[in-house]
């Protein structure tokens, strides 16, 4: 049998990028054995779910590369449902859990609860107070047959729960965390049908599981808890389990659970601000999965021959920006200019240093000034930062060391030079741009730190910064005779 995983997300928000990461290894392993990965949405909690959130949810996983094979899809502006082991969403499904849950019953392994919310917080609220876990205290568990029909008849609202067995071992293997046995005094009597009709999570994800014939169950560790419910669900049905795997949490430097309150958590904040999603894919791999060799730089082709849950950790993996920026700089300084150029153009307009028109008709200008500024760029929409250089016909020492380096005795001889030999051309080249360091240096006897730093100073008004070839062929003859000219002036 060929594997089956799914990524069952539910639609309450954006994709939290310990979602995509969960999708993302569900998308690797099935790929890797010739399986299906599959998007099925987990929407039986209404009170929460957010509207176009499902459409959001796509729209990421589809950006980041993360492509199902079977499931829900977006056409057209279109929820499609495709696949033969349908509905995929689970709020369509509310029949084939009714069959289900009535077998359970029957049998004698699910039942009637008509305990109110105000009976249920007494219940718990005195556990706390003799320092018990709060667990439902099975009050309602052998009500007669006849008492539930009365009751039923007479418009009381009820849940239906799980049997738990008294003191037995429920035991599980799980692919990250080994052989785990949890004792069924620790396991509530979990509702699997809530008041509503609607399944919960730990009844609806048991039935689609085995209908869809999910062969590996990926999810957060925070889900391990509800293992022990979920395998006498199971074993009540008679099914067999999927392999578990619990992932281990993405955490913060602080190595504290990833939350808003931290800063982006959302796949949606980082495409925003122009991570690239082949760069947010390989770096989010890397954590809380090590490649065998230490290999830092992925293509999706290569995670897919080298991704293994062997090699998944036990532990949380720690989301580190600084590192996440050092994988995304590596891919835009790879991708052509045009592209993050073109990625970086709402973030312009934002910033208000070109407007929606001047991006469209300078559009190959600020090609150029994307292929000298790119090297230095975390994130695309940090090219705002460093594009001030660029325009104007003046320049601004950003140091006192600059104006420094700018009125030493050989400058003025050194940028007439320069004026000089740009007068003699139409336009600046690459090739000028790229030989006028030599032609300056036997014209004027200036060189190393002598030459080179002037020029830069004289024509940025910055000590550091992009190469000056692409920064001259960006600037163009007429800006840079400008500036010459002011700063040969101020000298």
């Amino acid at each position: 049998m060929s594997v089956r995983l799914r990524f069952a997300p539910s639609p309450t928000g954006y994709l939290h990028i310990g979602g995509l990461r969960t999708a993302l290894y569900c998308y690797l392993y099935a790929n890797k054995n010739g399986g299906n990965y599959i998007l099925r949405i987990e929407d039986t909690d209404q009170s929460r779910f957010v509207e176009g959130a499902m459409e959001n949810l796509i729209e990421s996983l589809l950006w980041a590369g993360v492509k199902h094979d079977e499931g829900v899809f977006v056409e057209n502006d279109k929820i499609v449902q495709k696949g033969e082991y349908g509905p995929y969403i689970q709020s369509e499904r509310l029949e084939i859990y009714k069959n289900y849950i009535k077998q359970l019953l029957d049998s004698g392994h699910a039942y009637y609860c008509f305990c109110t919310k105000e009976r249920l917080d007494l219940v718990r609220d005195k556990q706390r107070q003799e320092n018990k876990t709060p667990m439902y205290d099975k009050h309602c568990m052998n009500l007669t047959k006849e008492e539930v029909e009365s009751k039923i008849a007479a418009g009381e609202e009820y849940v239906i729960r799980l049997k738990v067995p008294k003191n037995e071992d429920i035991t599980f293997t799980d692919l990250v965390k080994g052989t785990i046995t949890i004792n069924s005094s620790e396991v509530d009597d979990q509702v699997l049908i809530k008041s509503d009709g609607f399944p919960t999570y730990h009844f609806a994800v048991v039935v689609d599981d085995h209908l869809m014939g999910i062969t590996h169950a990926v999810r957060g560790e925070e889900w391990l808890t509800s293992t022990p419910k979920q395998k006498l669900i199971y074993d009540y049905l008679g099914w067999n389990m999927p392999m578990y795997i619990h992932l281990p949490t993405v955490l913060n430097k602080d190595k504290k659970k990833l939350s808003k309150r931290q800063g982006d958590v959302a796949t949606s904040d980082f495409k925003n601000k122009g991570y690239l999603p082949e760069a947010l894919v390989n770096y989010l791999a890397l954590v809380g999965w090590s490649p065998k060799d230490n290999q830092e730089i992925f293509s999706l082709d290569e995670l897919v021959r080298e991704f293994d849950f062997d090699r998944v950790s036990k532990t949380g993996g720690i989301f580190d920006i600084d590192k996440l920026n050092w994988v995304n700089n590596h891919y835009i300084k790879e991708s052509n200019p045009e592209r993050i150029a073109k990625l970086a153009i709402p973030a312009i307009i934002d910033s208000g240093l070109m407007t929606k028109e001047e991006t469209e008709e300078k559009f190959e200008w600020l090609v150029q000034v994307t292929d000298a500024l790119k090297e230095r760029l975390n994130y695309v929409n940090e090219i705002v930062k460093h594009m001030s250089i660029f325009f104007g016909d003046t320049v601004e020492f950003e140091t006192s060391e600059v104006e420094e380096i700018v009125k030493a005795d050989h400058v003025k001889n050194l940028l007439e030079a320069f004026v000089e030999e740009l007068n003699s051309i139409d336009e600046v080249t690459l090739e000028f741009a790229k030989g006028i360091f030599n032609v300056l240096k036997s014209k004027t006897g200036a060189k190393g730190k002598n030459l080179f730093m002037p020029v830069r100073c004289a024509v940025t008004g910055q000590q550091h910064g992009p190469e000056m070839d692409k920064i001259l062929v960006a600037l163009g003859k007429d800006k840079i005779l400008n500036r010459l000219k002011y700063v040969i002036n101020l000298l």
